[in-house]
């Protein structure tokens, strides 16, 4: 049985005499954490926004579970779930009306709102904040509520772009295991990052991007070994393939601060 769930053919993506994404391929099976790391500026958010539906691309292909992201993109929304740079939680209702507004939403029926939306927030570890204001949540727990919100409907596959930018190690390592889990429970995660040591940690595959292109892709093990250095970071590895060297920066804070971050990490990236 294919247990392939994402494919990627020759996709590119040009703003004017610009190519942000310059033919790139790769696939993604059932329960795989695949990971595109890159610098700001790569093409990953550009790339995510192709196979979430929201830009199409001048070139190539992709679809999703057999589906093509343009030609069925109704059908392939309702498959899916996005975690996008920009806050995408309320900070003036709780938790529990974030995650109600989104069940609306994906038109999940009304006797089972309330359960769904309840597993979600005991999945995340956030049924004790449920009914307090998001406002208040800390960058971690604001993560973890947007990750909630995109896995109501339970897609097969989920879209994170840069999911931890702006959280300390702490609230890093507590977003990595709510992936994990939602990987060993069967669903594909695709996700971009900069934090070369979140991709080593987290994805059993990476593609390295830089300027629109696919550098490098495989393992972290066989991209390491790819470069004859078997215990290399993935820092390394991509200074390799890509001659760029990448800037990790560690911050948390409360709401505010957290929106302000990624305001800027999505206009950089």
């Amino acid at each position: 049985m294919d247990r392939k769930i994402l494919e990627v053919k020759n996709l590119t993506m040009k703003f004017g005499n610009f190519t942000a994404v310059n033919s790139i391929s790769f696939s993604a099976s059932r329960g795989e954490v695949f990971g595109i790391v890159g610098p700001n500026g790569a093409g990953k958010t550009t790339t995510i926004k192709i196979l979430t539906t929201l830009l199409p691309p001048t070139a190539g292909s992709a679809s999703i579970a057999d589906m093509d992201v343009v030609k069925y993109s109704s059908k392939v929304r309702r498959m899916i779930g996005y975690v996008p740079q920009l806050l995408s939680a309320d900070g003036n209702l709780t938790g529990y009306e974030n995650l109600l507004i989104f069940a609306k939403l994906y038109d999940i029926p009304s006797k089972e709102l309330k359960g769904r939306i309840e597993e979600s927030l005991h999945f995340m570890g956030l049924s004790n904040s449920a009914d307090k204001l998001v406002k208040s949540y800390s960058g971690g727990m604001i993560r973890r509520l947007e990750i909630a919100q995109a896995v109501l409907h339970k897609p097969v596959l989920l879209f994170l772009d840069e999911p931890t930018v702006g959280l300390d190690p702490v609230a890093r390592e507590s977003v990595w295991e709510y992936v994990r889990s939602l990987a060993r429970n069967g669903t594909t995660v695709i996700m971009t990052t900069h934090y070369m040591e979140e991709a080593d940690a987290m994805c059993g595959r990476v593609a390295i991007m830089n300027r629109g292109n696919i550098a490098a892709s495989g393992s972290p093990v066989e991209l390491k070994a790819s470069i004859g250095e078997p215990e290399a970071s993935l820092n390394k590895v991509f200074e390799f393939y890509a001659g760029n060297k990448l800037e990790s920066e560690d911050k948390n804070g409360n709401f505010k601060d957290v929106a302000r971050t990624r305001r800027v990490a999505r206009r950089l990236g």
